[in-house]
């Protein structure tokens, strides 16, 4: 029998506050379990717990030497929303890791960058019923004119908290 989820019942509880309360809320939670994206002000804008998109803006801190969001940001955008979304659908008694990502970097990005990161039914049931395993992570990483200037591949295993 898997335990319940404490991230996934804070997400569920939160979402039917306000979208501007339920915003803030996610994203000082996750702020606060995970320090490097206070550091570069990252924000959960919306999630239905299946999807959800974060939000990295072109704050001087995170500019890279022409003036966009640095490619190390980008990865920690499309990062931290495939993390979110799979922290989110495993059983509170299995351990979320990354195990790869790739990044390719093919367009030059211009203002705030969105990353928009998705589970299929099909890969939440998997987590649900296989003790170990792992899903690549669909994520779409957009700037602000609507150009996605990195494309990734986010591969997430999980194993079991107590071994």
């Amino acid at each position: 029998m898997s335990q319940s989820n404490p991230l996934r019942a804070f997400a569920k509880k939160v979402n039917t506050y306000p979208s501007w309360l339920s915003r803030r809320l996610l994203t000082w939670m996750f702020r606060y379990k995970v320090k490097l994206t206070r550091t570069v002000s990252l924000e959960i804008l919306s999630t239905d717990l299946q999807s959800v998109t974060f939000r990295q803006k072109n704050y001087k801190k995170v500019q890279n030497h022409i003036g966009s969001v640095h490619a190390a940001g980008m990865a920690l955008l499309a990062e931290s929303a495939t993390g979110f979304v799979v922290g989110t659908n495993l059983p509170g008694d299995k351990l979320p890791l990354i195990k790869s990502m790739k990044l390719n970097y093919v367009k030059r990005a211009t203002g705030d960058m969105t990353a928009v990161a998705t589970l299929t039914d099909e890969q939440i049931e998997l987590m649900n019923t296989q003790d170990k395993g792992e899903v690549m992570v669909q994520v779409t990483v957009t700037d602000a004119a609507g150009i996605e200037p990195v494309t990734c591949e986010m591969l997430w295993a999980w194993v079991p908290k107590k071994r």
